[in-house]
């Protein structure tokens, strides 16, 4: 069964660019002479044709496994052809490190090519390992787990923010927080979404459930698609409230109500939903992390103290 993937957001390219400009913002503060700066400037932005045994992999490239077909098959058309792309290096005491184009670098070597073109860049050891992490995030075929917990390793060891990764990565800051969701299922429930029988889709029906066995039991029904996403949160709603009226029409909502809903969601910049009319109801405010819950608390605390204008919000909600 086929997973349905988190979507590649911003190519390689404009992800190397946000790391060029830290560099370039790193540079322009060295104040060690101007040739040094020019030599890097020119090796940055030039392609260099480099010595196939000059260069070696990434121990840290999230791609462990390469089909060997596919890469006689790219050898077949580089010796046709020969490298058409540059692969990205930095350079480090041991020569050239991989930072993009593994697979068209050993392609290269079964080839029988000498050479290879290469853009050397010149990134921090902790640039790479984020690059390396985010391209991960990046690959077709990763799977919603393998995604949530890249995710989480950039929040946890860079202090990102999901607004951060998801300006990193080129895709919405509700699909992060989705996707982080996932992380909060019980061990076992993960486990058939890393194995391909539990959609992530279905899997986020389940977040609310916090019974594991209970959260267990609907997965394993859900599992192969035996029943679409609408059905089993139709089913969890059940489950979660046995005796409720759920048949009956809910209670109309207001203008003013509906209205108050939409402009709590824009001040705290998370879901915001309400249950019942304008006389008596339920407001539920969501958050999808211990970073989301922070954020929250903060700007309560700040409520408190000023009154802020719109953009004050703004500005506050993009930290």
């Amino acid at each position: 069964m086929t997973q349905k993937k988190m979507g590649l957001g911003k190519g390689l390219g404009a992800l190397l660019s946000i790391y060029d400009e830290e560099v370039a913002d790193i540079e322009n503060k060295d104040n060690s002479g101007e040739n040094k700066k020019e030599t890097i400037n020119v090796n940055a932005n030039g392609v260099n044709e480099i010595a196939l045994n000059e260069i070696h992999a990434n121990p840290n490239q999230p791609r462990k496994n390469f089909d060997e077909e596919a890469l006689n098959e790219l050898a077949a058309s580089i010796r046709t052809h020969g490298v058409i792309q540059p692969i990205v290096v930095n350079k480090d005491n041991d020569g050239y490190l991989i930072i993009a184009g593994e697979r068209r670098w050993r392609a290269a070597k079964i080839a029988g090519l000498d050479t290879i073109p290469c853009i050397i860049k010149n990134y921090t050891e902790r640039q790479i390992k984020e690059i390396s992490i985010i391209e991960n995030l990046q690959r077709e075929d990763l799977n919603p787990i393998e995604a949530a917990r890249a995710i989480r390793q950039l929040m946890d060891e860079y202090n990102f923010t999901q607004e951060t990764v998801a300006d990193r990565i080129g895709i919405s800051r509700p699909n992060i927080a989705n996707t982080l969701r996932l992380l909060s299922l019980s061990p076992e429930v993960i486990k058939l979404v890393e194995e391909n029988k539990l959609t992530a889709g279905h899997a986020r029906c389940l977040v609310v459930i916090t019974d594991p066995k209970a959260q267990l039991k609907f997965a394993m029904a859900a599992c192969g698609g035996k029943i679409t996403v609408r059905d089993l949160e139709r089913l969890v709603k059940q489950y979660l409230n046995p005796n409720g009226r759920s048949k009956n029409k809910p209670p109309e909502q207001s203008m003013e109500l509906k209205e108050l809903i939409d402009e709590m969601q824009r001040v705290f910049a998370t879901k915001v939903s309400a249950i019942g009319s304008d006389r008596k109801g339920r407001i539920y405010i969501d958050y999808y992390s211990r970073d989301d819950l922070d954020r929250i608390a903060e700007l309560l605390q700040i409520l408190k103290t000023k009154t802020l204008t719109l953009k004050d919000l703004r500005e506050f909600n993009k930290k």
